[in-house]
C-alpha cells in the first residue's frame, strides 16, 4: 500500500528502510525517502508504522506492496 503519495513511497518500503536503519529514527527516514516532505498528510501513517512497535506493524505488512 502506497503510504506517502508524493514520494510514491509503499509502507513495504519503510519497514525495510526501518530495519536497515541502526536506530530507526523517524525524521533521518523520512529524509531519506522523501515522506513527509510536501503536503505532510502521510506523516501520522508513516509514524504509525515505523514508530515504537514497527516489528509488529512490519511483520503482518504484505509481501508484494
Amino acid at each position: 500500500m502506497y503510504v506517502c503519495v508524493c514520494a510514491a513511497v509503499t509502507e513495504r518500503q519503510l519497514c525495510e528502510s526501518s530495519a536497515a536503519s541502526a536506530d530507526g529514527d523517524f525524521r533521518e527516514l523520512c529524509r531519506q525517502l522523501g515522506v513527509a516532505q510536501q503536503c505532510g498528510r502521510c506523516a501520522a501513517a508513516a509514524r504509525a508504522i515505523i514508530g515504537p512497535d514497527r516489528q509488529t506493524t512490519c511483520a503482518r505488512s504484505p509481501a508484494s506492496d
